[in-house]
């Protein structure tokens, strides 16, 4: 049976205080149930179960309605959709789990290779275009309108009076972005004065990690603290805030010198869709996430494209860091988590304050 969702509508008036207080639940909340689009099939029609990270469900509001519209023109089939959105790390377990995604969206190639252990997910899932990638961005540093606090790099996070946000990289994928990124900047700045060095890189993670604020569910409800008031600085996606800077949020971006490549895939879910009998419309719709229009939508809400054609008709609004460094610097993925993310990994050590 495929998992369905109960819609909940909560209506409260609350002081700021609580509020502040009830955030982290509030916008764990924001990020599961409350957000669940849920349909049902209807005799004739398919039903497609989308299982995806946090912050790719304001693009998929637009691309996800674009594909229904095109299948039906090209083939007369009606599908619906039910989409579920939720921190990378905790959809990726919500799906080895038992919930019956046919495709999925997740923050990082890590994510979907679990899928791959579970055997839902087919090993050569990345060597479609692209290497089976649908989005990209960096990593930068989001500040209060004006850079009040005179944000330029990830050195200034140490400072004693700079409050810090980023997410919990247990539950997110955006946060070991993140991670990974001020860590390798860490080694960046190792290497200016000699040699590429891990511990000198441990220890410029532990001083931010340091000035953390909140430790949140997801990158999107560490941007909901952020927007009520939590912290100085937060460290995120560059198509989080070119996004909200666009729905007239004030806020200034701060591009680092060292910063890290961002690379997001969507898969098919294999098992699943076998099951269901939507293997067809499960492809065509990850073969339509890498199309020239999907990918607009995607650059619309400040993602960089993966699809050349579009990169370079938005190519100047992406500025590219002159220290730019991607999940290969860190030795790929397989050695960054177990480098940074095992049980007696880096991080684990960071939070341990050893």
């Amino acid at each position: 049976m495929r998992k369905r969702y109960r819609l909940v509508k909560v209506s409260h008036s609350i002081g700021m205080g609580i509020l502040l207080l009830l955030l982290p639940l509030l916008a764990g909340c924001a990020d599961s149930n409350v957000n669940e689009k849920t349909a049902s099939a209807q005799p004739g029609e398919r039903l497609l179960v989308i299982g995806a990270y946090s912050v790719a469900r304001d693009a998929m509001a637009e691309i996800v309605p674009a594909f229904r519209e095109k299948w039906l023109e090209q083939t007369g089939e009606r599908i619906n959709f039910q989409e579920s959105y939720e921190a990378s790390g905790t959809q990726a377990r919500s799906i080895t789990g038992g919930f019956e995604a046919d495709v999925t969206l997740l923050a990082l190639e890590g994510d979907v290779d679990k899928l791959v252990k579970s055997g839902l997910v087919k090993k050569d899932w990345n060597q479609q275009p692209y290497g089976g990638m649908v989005t990209r961005s960096i990593v930068v540093l989001g500040t209060r309108e004006g850079n009040p606090k005179g944000i330029q790099d990830f050195d200034d996070l140490v400072r004693p009076d700079v409050k810090v946000l980023y997410p919990n990289p247990k539950t997110s994928g955006g946060a070991q972005w993140d991670i990974n990124a001020i860590y390798g900047a860490g080694l960046k700045r190792s290497e200016e004065k000699g040699s590429k060095d891990p511990a000198a890189a441990k220890a410029f993670l532990k001083q931010v990690h340091r000035n953390v604020e909140s430790l949140d569910k997801s990158g999107r409800a560490s941007m909901a603290a952020f927007e009520y008031g939590v912290g100085d600085v937060i460290v995120t996606y560059e198509n989080e805030l070119l996004a909200r800077i666009a729905q007239g949020v004030k806020y200034d971006i701060v591009i680092p010198k060292y910063t890290m490549l961002i690379e997001n895939p969507a898969a098919v879910v294999h098992q699943y869709a076998e099951e269901h009998g939507t293997i067809d419309v499960a492809e065509a719709f990850v073969e339509y996430l890498q199309s020239p229009e999907a990918q607009r939508v995607f650059m619309k809400y400040g993602f960089r494209p993966v699809e050349e054609s579009v990169y370079r008709e938005g190519k100047q609004q992406f500025p590219h860091p002159p220290g730019l460094f991607d999940i290969q610097y860190l030795g790929g993925w397989e050695h960054a988590r177990e480098t940074l993310y095992s049980k007696r990994g880096i991080w684990y050590q960071v939070l341990a304050g050893i």
